[in-house]
């Protein structure tokens, strides 16, 4: 699958609107089974939405979740017969199909057939995505901070694992 693009808008001088940047992801990161793209994050809530970014807001380790109150936006291509390890963050994710066939594996051992439209909104469960066809994968994920509740964590086994590593180090 071709990188995907991502265009940028911002304001000159004056305030006008224009497009800052048009272009490929700018950061893509392969893995066995999966390559992630990414295109945008924040690290705060309201984000500052300026004039212009002081920096390329990718430049950073490639991490699952977003930092303390941000926000990331993905688009991760899933490689035919693949399967990602089951992983939990302390997220609401937002994971919309673009194309292909994708499986969501929780760990209570059920599997929902998901289709090029569906949206799965990740609320910090334990899960897997497969890519059970024979072709390529495509899925966009928009990742918001989340804080488990206390009465959440009181359910969750004692040796949860919340994944947290850096991808790319």
């Amino acid at each position: 699958m071709s990188v995907p693009r991502r265009v940028v808008t911002g304001h000159d001088a004056d305030g006008r609107s224009v497009v800052l940047a048009d272009g490929p992801a700018p950061k893509s990161h392969s893995i066995p089974g999966a390559t992630f793209h990414e295109l945008w994050n924040t690290a705060a809530a309201p984000a500052p939405v300026r004039r212009t970014e002081p920096d390329e807001p990718t430049e950073r380790p490639l991490v699952t979740p977003p930092d303390p109150n941000g926000t990331i936006i993905r688009i991760v291509d899933l490689e035919p017969r693949s399967r990602s390890p089951l992983h939990r963050t302390e997220t609401i994710d937002y994971g919309i199909v673009l194309a292909g066939d994708v499986v969501l594996v929780l760990d209570d051992g059920s599997e929902t057939a998901l289709r090029a439209g569906d949206v799965v909104v990740q609320r910090g469960t334990d899960h897997a995505w497969v890519n059970p066809a024979d072709e390529p994968a495509r899925m966009a994920f928009v990742l918001v901070d989340g804080r488990f509740t206390e009465e959440l964590t009181g359910l969750l086994p004692a040796e949860t694992n919340v994944f947290d590593q850096a991808l790319d180090e």
